[in-house]
């Protein structure tokens, strides 16, 4: 068996297909058992987060696994196989390690370092024990790499090479300002009681807000967030649970607002948030819902010019310019002199500044591009022009001056997938929102850091190391399944030699058994140590295979082993999370 990873993030598709493709907690739920249902996977487990969706499993045909995967993927994201595919991703074996420690520590993620992620892997391997999806493969590599992340964050700086989505987020907003400064004395609504939502709450508390107030749809986790921030020692914020009905009027107060839902469709529309930002600042209703000027829409107009004074011939009449108006000391053939010219025109005048002449009705047939003049005219405009000077710019285009886009009253923090904010709320007058594709777009560009080369030697080490335990631990059973046949071999003789030699003492019984036994560990004991050795190199899971030929050991009682193994592991685990449980006594 072996692992693949089928899958897409933020890396491989866009944040419109991630939206689309998100799934729900029953949907998680639904993929997991099919999957293991399928024919070619034993075992599996779901990565879901806002960036990204990722199928593991254990497979024993890698071609007949991507082609399983990739459709139960596409099943129960409702996004069709054809339009999915060119996103998806695969990994598989070591490749497929490398890439689950990677996300744990962050490398993969859209803002490097951040350890949000650590949780959410933990979540889906919690989601794949409750479903017994997730057997020994699962456990093995969900676990380590919780295990590599914590390695990262111990021993690396990874942390300063990006901060956590919400962090991140909030400095988005805050435009440059530093973020406790930004956030001081403001209100914040936080939409949803998640971990994320969660996480929002304890950033902005920290930030320095005044007030925070929770939404959710099931009123108990909201509450139980407000009294967790109000109990806070290292915050004085005030904190109350609402419930969603409020949120319209709660716009209406708020400074600040995030959101993170499981919700597939609007948490706030547009509509909304012009309706709260209305009765935030007393706006008039046109100029908030988008019926004004392009600047209120956020929208960037043409630049407008002043219009030309009108082109005399003046003192030369072969001149197009009013060389009336121009300054003593000042050249008529300066690039100024042309600037806002048309082809015609500016034909004429360089015919004019050349000595020649210029059929205006052959210049107008040569159309409006400025480009498509003569050259050798062009040339001898700009040489002219070179030699005697400028004139002042006075033909050159005015832009007019724009008012300045409001400053924000309300700022939008949308860290769903799919989004909570109607994404056509930026262009509202006094809102400013960032959401995951702007997040996605801010951070692209992020420097790497010594510390993230660090990182990626922290996941070689680790992958080769847990590749080299899964090959050895892979050809355990056989090798128990051999020496079980060698003590049966033994004992089976010791039995005969009694049939033999019925009158032996138990003194002299017992020193040939014991002699037997040791001849025949001291011929397995080389063997089986050079093949676990072996089996842990690369491309060793034959190693197991050559035993059970060789020796001729028995499928299934290779099988028992390992069902043996798993069975006493799961028994450990539960005697341990008992002991635990009752190291802490009552909750």
């Amino acid at each position: 068996m072996s692992l693949l990873v089928v899958g897409l993030s933020h890396r491989s598709a866009p944040v419109n297909m991630l939206d689309r493709a998100s799934l729900s907690l029953d949907a998680q739920t639904k993929l997991l058992q099919d999957t293991v249902a399928a024919e070619p996977a034993t075992e599996a487990a779901v990565l879901a987060t806002c960036n990204r969706i990722e199928l593991y499993a254990d497979v024993d045909k890698f071609h007949a696994g991507v082609a399983e995967l990739s459709t139960l993927l596409a099943q129960h994201s409702g996004v069709g196989l054809e339009e999915l595919t060119p996103h998806l991703y695969v990994h598989y074996e070591d490749r497929a390690v490398h890439h689950m420690f990677s996300v744990a520590c962050g490398l993969d993620s859209m803002v490097v370092g951040e350890g949000q992620i650590l949780g959410q892997i933990k979540d889906s391997l919690a989601r794949a024990q409750g479903l017994h999806t997730a057997g020994r493969l699962m456990n093995d590599l969900f676990q380590q790499s919780l295990r590599v992340g914590k390695r990262a964050h111990s021993e690396t700086d990874i942390d300063r090479a990006g901060q956590s989505l919400v962090t991140f987020g909030l400095e988005q907003l805050a435009l440059g300002t530093p973020v406790t400064t930004w956030a001081q004395g403001k209100k914040a609504l936080v939409i949803g009681a998640g971990s994320m939502s969660s996480l929002a709450a304890a950033t902005l508390a920290r930030a320095g807000v005044s007030e925070i107030v929770i939404a959710n749809r099931t009123a108990d986790r909201a509450e139980r967030l407000a009294e967790i921030l109000t109990e806070d020692d290292g915050t004085d914020v005030m904190a109350r649970a609402v419930p969603m009905e409020s949120v319209p009027f709660e716009l209406t107060r708020a400074d600040v607002v995030v959101s993170c839902t499981g919700a597939t469709g609007l948490v706030l529309t547009a509509e909304a948030i012009a309706a709260g930002v209305e009765g935030r600042v007393g706006a008039q209703p046109e100029t908030v819902r988008g019926k004004a000027p392009e600047t209120v829409r956020g929208e960037v107009p043409e630049a407008r010019t002043a219009p030309l004074p009108p082109v005399s011939t003046g003192a030369d009449e072969d001149c197009p310019l009013d060389l009336a108006s121009v300054p003593p000391g000042f050249s008529v053939m300066g690039e100024a002199a042309v600037a806002g010219m048309d082809a015609a025109t500016l034909e004429q005048h360089a015919a004019w500044a050349a000595g020649g002449t210029v059929d205006r009705r052959r210049a107008a047939r040569r159309g409006g591009d400025a480009d498509r003049a003569d050259p050798e005219l062009i040339g001898a405009l700009a040489a002219t022009a070179a030699s005697v000077g400028r004139i002042p710019e006075r033909r050159r285009p005015e832009p007019v001056a724009e008012p300045p886009r409001p400053e924000p009253v309300l700022y939008l923090l949308d860290l769903a997938m799919p989004r909570d904010i109607d994404a056509a709320a930026h262009r509202l007058a006094g809102v400013r929102l960032v959401d995951i594709e702007r997040l996605a777009e801010a951070s692209a560009d992020a420097p790497m850091a010594a510390d993230v080369d660090q990182v990626r030697r922290i996941v070689s080490h680790e992958v080769a190391a847990f590749g080299a335990a899964q090959r050895a631990a892979h050809i355990t059973p056989t090798v128990v399944a051999l020496r079980t046949m060698a003590a049966d071999v033994v004992a089976g003789e010791i039995a005969r030699l009694e049939g033999r030699l019925p009158g032996l003492d138990d003194k002299h019984r017992a020193e040939i058994t014991q002699t037997v036994r040791r001849v025949v560990d001291k011929l397995l004991h080389s063997p089986t140590v050079r093949v676990k050795q072996l089996a842990a190199e690369p491309g060793g899971a034959g190693y197991a295979d050559a035993l059970r030929t060789l020796f001729d050991l028995d499928p299934e009682t290779v099988a028992s082993v390992s069902r043996a193994e798993e069975s006493t592991e799961k028994n450990a685990k539960i005697a341990t999370n008992a002991n635990i449980a009752e190291n802490r006594g009552p909750a």
